[in-house]
């Protein structure tokens, strides 16, 4: 299955995606993609392993990996993020809908203070901002929708109770790489 991945190695996504370096301190390995990432978790830095991982997943399947992170911590969110994850699941399930574009565009150019605003900025900067308008998508480009992905869960993660924080980060980690490798599948096929 790691063959199939869209970065086989981590060196790969490094090449690939300069601004994980930003967010990385991890130095890029030949190791496969999935084998890295669990490193990372087993590391003395277990959260790059979060960050890995949003870079690791195409845009829009980041978003919806954030999303249910955030979703197994709706006892730790407010209303407001709630509602969030309500428009992002809505613009994950249809993208290219101009109703779910301007409701995310709309909540993307609030400064994200909240684990939720995070990700619905991270919906905002798919395909490097076609959800949000030209003028907002210049000021965010030094930053990825990785960033803002990684950001989010990261951010929900940290109102976890310390005591179960790692094992819920690991439980995070291991969704994503599951989502990895279930993308990879989708675009194996997809080629077929």
């Amino acid at each position: 299955m790691a063959n199939e991945l869209r970065f086989k190695t981590a060196r790969d996504l490094f090449m690939a995606c300069p601004a994980v370096s930003r967010d990385v301190v991890a130095l890029p390995t030949e190791q496969p993609s999935i084998e890295f990432c669990r490193a990372l978790l087993a590391g003395r830095v277990p959260e790059e392993a979060i960050t890995f991982c949003a870079y690791l997943l195409p845009e829009r399947a980041a978003v919806w990996w954030a999303h249910e992170c955030l979703s197994h911590l709706t006892v730790l969110l407010d209303r407001r993020d709630q509602e969030l994850l309500a428009l992002v699941r809505d613009w994950v399930s249809e993208p290219d809908s101009a109703h779910h574009r301007a409701e995310v565009s709309q909540a993307a150019a609030i400064p994200p203070t909240t684990p939720a605003a995070w990700i619905a900025l991270a919906a905002g900067r798919h395909g490097n901002g076609s959800a949000m308008e030209a003028p907002a998508v210049s000021a965010l480009q030094p930053l990825p929708a990785a960033h803002a992905v990684s950001a989010g869960v990261l951010a929900g993660l940290a109102r976890v109770a310390l005591e179960d924080r790692f094992s819920v980060l690991s439980a995070f980690v291991e969704m994503g790489i599951q989502m990895a490798e279930i993308e990879a599948l989708r675009q194996s096929a997809d080629a077929n």
